[in-house]
């Protein structure tokens, strides 16, 4: 019999990760909204569980996927909680973009039960997570991250060990910083230059082959804004949620990041004004709003 492993969390991108454990191990998988798991089944094979403890009972390895690590601290707790579910030399891999403190507290606690766990987050988007392409980043133990690897194998093609726990979400927070400040950056850019005349598909153009390119240019805004589909990706609220635990750390570490903490600010107006279903991109659509144009073509 494959191993039992248990996947809790069936969001835009937890669903394609699960979907591809499917077949290789005895999935169990719970959600919030059940509904959602017992979709997943019909999809994609696997069995729903009602409980977040019954989803851990005979598991040895269980993924989270949630909005936030305080999510999984919560889902830990009560009689129907992970925690009691979880068996001694069971590991936690959580693939949450949470924040790092937390992901410290949750690894002693569940230390003290002899259970491992890895913070990894992944980097590649609903379209990486459905190809199984996923770049993981994670923090935790050697033994615990080389343990977790195969698992991990079954989404993602590249798994990088960064540091000890924490060390996974501390670097996805930066990397969606950045990606918070390239996207804000090349929106006023590109609407001052088609102010200016020169058309957005044009000044994407140069910029590709210059050297202010970066993937938002390349790909985020050629493909989702000058065609202006939008698409519903990854959830404004959540790219906020992650600048923000970027300037923590940033301020934990006592490191002045002003760039980073005027992205958290703009972020969090975006999300006020937009929306809690918005796209991360259509933070986009209020600088062309202010500078009365718009990015298509």
């Amino acid at each position: 019999m494959p191993p039992r492993v248990s996947f809790l969390g069936l969001g835009a991108i937890g669903t394609p990760m699960a979907s591809h454990l499917v077949g290789r191990y005895d999935l169990a998988v719970w959600n919030r909204t059940a509904a959602r798991a017992e979709v997943f089944v019909q999809q994609h094979g696997g069995r729903a569980v009602p409980t977040p403890r019954a989803a851990a009972t005979g598991s040895s390895v269980v993924f989270t996927c949630l909005p936030t690590s305080r999510d999984l601290e919560r889902l830990l707790d009560g009689p129907d909680g992970l925690e009691g579910g979880l068996e001694r030399g069971a590991l936690l891999i959580d693939c949450t973009s949470g924040d790092p403190a937390t992901s410290i507290r949750i690894a002693q606690r569940l230390a003290m039960r002899g259970v491992g766990f890895i913070d990894a987050p992944v980097s590649g988007g609903t379209n990486g997570a459905a190809a199984g392409t996923l770049t993981v980043m994670a923090g935790g133990a050697e033994a615990d991250v080389q343990r977790g690897r195969p698992y991990l194998e079954s989404f993602a093609t590249r798994i990088e060990h960064v540091g000890p726990v924490g060390a996974g979400h501390a670097l996805k927070a930066i990397n969606n910083s950045l990606l918070a400040v390239n996207i804000l950056a090349l929106a006023e850019g590109l609407a001052g230059l088609a102010k200016a005349g020169v058309a957005p598909r044009k000044a994407l153009e140069v910029l590709n082959a210059s050297s202010g390119r970066s993937f938002v240019s390349e790909v985020l805004v050629p493909e989702r804004v000058l065609t202006g589909a939008f698409p519903n990706t990854f959830r404004l609220a959540l790219l906020a949620k992650d600048v923000g635990i970027g300037v923590q750390l940033l301020e934990s570490q006592h490191v002045g990041g002003p760039m980073i903490s005027l992205a958290a600010e703009l972020f969090r107006a975006a999300r006020a004004a937009l929306g809690e279903e918005a796209d991360y991109l259509e933070a986009i659509k209020l600088i062309e709003r202010q500078a009365g144009v718009e990015l298509r073509g």
